[in-house]
């Protein structure tokens, strides 16, 4: 009898593991992607590039191979039973009205506004207690959606407007001018902006950026030569007038122009790198007023935030690593006369101003709090917030009487509040009414250790009541650069996966900016392994504390956040089941030679500098870091045949050597996303397809055969 139980047992996980569906193999059968014998040669080092001719994205040869790839992967993505029992609860899900922050242009109070479904948000006005009515509708720009409002600037008493539109997702610009009373077409569009905003000066004109038109592929050539024009109305795009940027001594790759509140002066910040900018300052009163520099080299972070006459008021992170604001007179404005009006704290500062008012957002471990000053300078209120989470707005003219911020969190939909800066009460503005209980879910804030000991913040969100047992699909996302924070904020897709009982978790990795400077410049250059340590340590985390395993783990990010994917992949590709990298920067050694790309180089360094970061790039640069013979985690590469931030030359190439060298039946899939670029403005009907394919991928591979909770798709099919 001893043996009986044992036997039983053995018998009855046998049983379980003969019944237990597992998903059925898919066959993949991957384009044959041809070589050629490309070689560079970087201080006597050869590196071979067999994938270059994927770089011409003109090309019929390209063209060819993106439909095959895409036949290949949407050919699998189909084989998924329970793909579109996601779309459709995504879709579900994300339709309900949203709803912007309202702001205040001449007589018109102005809103952004979608329905649910709409590919693109809507611009409403309203005067007075009239009903809101249409003003602009990106929607009809285009039948498919894909053409998208970029930017809506007016002028201060809000009878002319401005806006641009991005087409394909592209980040060339078009713009256009209204008559903002009767929504008239008043002169021709301006063609070939680029990472511009549009800044009025009264009611002549406006001023813009952008690069000389590259030769060659536009979503693809290099341009580092940004230059500021000024259009005066009535006149031919071709003869307006260069302001900065024109000369071999103003030659910087990104510039932006902007007037004050009061138009009294022009303002212009200028970049070599994503980091560090000059900046200078124009009197428009005085007609023969030059540039002034404020500061003239590019060591920090500056801009002109608001003006009282001659009195400025500049945020820095000069000598102050969290950020400070300080004041000057523009007539003697440069970095020795700065007085401080907010100093620097422990926390990183991101102020507004509105209503006469200073609004000082600080981060305490990727958390928002507010403080609201006058401008003596003089402590008025701490904000007490509806919750803890992330907050944006509190932007407004100095003459408004009630501002508006926004709320959210992982697990909170965002929703708008109306404050009345003279009493430091608000109230509830808008709410939105979706389909998904908060209530039914708990964020919490955990710290580990990475690789040398630094202590990393992770915001790990779930369903309550969720068993840590180590089986529980998770996605990790992270980011890790370019001084970007990411702070608590609602996704509809993230619901859809949390719903399925899964985990998303958010690690603030260096390179980020949730810690000021010091902990951005923690992840760049030589420095860039301590990002993909922090990430390798928040999945062992997870693993370790038995929030899931190796099996159930997807690593995402996008962009910088792809490379980061891409590299913890190539280096520890025993750590995940999944790997989703999207529009990501793969390429390391030439990343600088397309668009903007060499602007990237505070953080990256180039292949280019010298011998030391040469190795340094090509030692973890995902695309040179591949090795045949190795079992990959399964991939679903992400990206837009149109981006030109990232191209998409960076996950062609990174899927074409994944192709050739993976190990084992883990699927390498590419899924490229036609007419579409970066991700902004990308249509909602794409985003939800998206969405679907990432997250069927993910489970599929995680060995589901059918959704996790099934109970959420009877509800909604009734």
């Amino acid at each position: 009898m001893k043996n009986i139980i044992p036997a039983l047992l053995i018998l009855a996980l046998i049983s379980s593991c003969i019944n237990e569906p597992k998903p059925e193999p898919i066959t993949v059968k991957y384009p044959v992607t041809a070589k050629v014998d490309t070689v560079d040669t970087y201080f006597g080092t050869e590196v071979k590039d067999p994938y270059r001719w994927l770089e011409d994205d003109r090309s019929p040869e390209t063209e060819a191979w993106v439909k095959d790839q895409n036949k290949t992967t949407f050919g699998y993505l189909e084989k998924i039973p329970f793909r579109n029992d996601l779309k459709n609860r995504l879709e579900k899900l994300w339709n309900y009205e949203k709803l912007g922050s309202p702001f205040k242009k001449g007589d018109y109070t102005y809103f952004y506004k979608n329905d649910g479904l709409q590919n693109q948000y809507v611009v409403y006005r309203t005067k007075g207690d009239e009903e809101p009515k249409i003003f602009l509708d990106p929607n009809t720009f285009s039948e498919d959606g894909t053409t998208s409002l970029a930017g809506l600037s007016f002028t201060k008493d809000g009878s002319l407007a401005a806006y641009l539109i991005s087409e394909g997702g592209s980040d060339w610009r078009k713009a256009i001018i209204l008559n903002a009373e009767t929504k008239e077409i008043v002169e021709d569009t301006l063609i070939d902006i680029k990472f511009s905003g549009l800044s009025w000066k009264g009611n002549d004109g406006f001023y813009y950026s952008s690069y000389d038109k590259p030769k060659g592929s536009e979503l693809s050539a290099k341009t580092d030569q940004h230059k500021v024009y000024y259009h005066k109305l009535g006149t031919p795009q071709k003869d307006d007038e260069l302001i900065f940027g024109g000369t071999p001594t103003e030659k910087h790759r990104y510039i932006g122009a902007n007037v004050t509140e009061d138009n009294k002066y022009l303002l212009i910040s200028a970049s070599v790198s994503t980091s560090g900018n000059k900046l200078f300052i124009r009197n428009l009163e005085d007609p023969n007023g030059l540039l002034i520099p404020i500061v003239e080299d590019t060591d920090s972070d500056n801009y002109v935030i608001d003006n009282v006459g001659s009195k400025l008021y500049i945020v820095t992170n000069r000598n102050a690593p969290n950020k400070k604001i300080v004041t000057v007179d523009a007539s003697n404005p440069e970095a020795k006369n700065w007085v401080d009006f907010i100093p620097e704290t422990e926390n990183v500062l991101s102020p507004n101003t509105g209503g006469g008012y200073f609004f000082t957002e600080y981060m305490v471990d990727a958390i928002s709090k507010v403080n609201q000053y006058d401008y003596d300078g003089k402590l008025i209120r701490e904000v007490k917030l509806p919750g803890i989470g992330s907050v944006g707005g509190f932007g407004g003219e100095k003459d408004d009487k009630e501002l508006y911020f926004s709320f959210t969190n992982y697990n909170t939909p965002g929703s708008t509040y109306k404050f009345d800066p003279a009493t430091g009460e608000y109230e509830l503005y808008w709410k939105p009414e979706i389909d998904f209980n908060p209530a039914d879910y708990t964020s919490e804030q955990v710290f580990y250790a990475s690789k040398d000991g630094t202590k990393v913040p992770m915001i790990i969100t779930y369903k309550k009541g969720t068993e840590l047992n180590g089986k529980t699909p998770t996605i990790l996302y992270a980011y890790g650069g370019f001084n970007v924070s990411l702070t608590p904020s609602f996704s509809i897709g993230n619901a859809v996966w949390m719903e399925q009982g899964g985990i998303y978790a958010v690690p603030n990795l260096r390179g980020g900016g949730e810690y000021g400077k010091k902990w951005h410049d923690a992840g760049i250059k030589t420095k860039k392994q301590n990002v993909f340590d922090d990430f390798i340590a928040a999945a062992e985390y997870l693993v370790a504390n038995n929030y899931t395993s190796k099996e159930y783990l997807a690593i995402r990010g996008g962009s910088n956040g792809g490379l980061l994917v891409g590299a913890t992949m190539t280096q520890r590709p025993d750590l995940m089941q999944v790997a989703l990298p999207a529009v990501g920067v793969m390429d390391m050694l030439r990343y600088h030679t397309f668009t903007a790309g060499a602007g990237w180089a505070y953080d990256y360094g180039t292949s280019e500098d010298d011998e030391e970061m040469f190795k340094y790039l090509k030692g973890y640069s995902p695309v040179h870091n591949i090795k045949a013979g190795t079992a990959y985690p399964a991939t679903l590469v992400t990206t837009g045949d149109h981006d030109d931030r990232v191209v998409p030359a960076h996950s062609f190439k990174f899927a074409a050597e994944l192709q050739e060298k993976q190990k084992g039946n883990n699927p390498t899939l590419i899924r490229i996303e036609t007419n579409a670029g970066h991700g902004a403005g990308t249509p909602v009907s794409k985003t939800i397809e998206q969405y679907a394919d990432i997250f069927g991928f993910t489970l599929y591979n995680m060995g589901y055969t059918e959704l996790p909770n099934k109970s959420v798709l009877k509800e909604f099919k009734k």
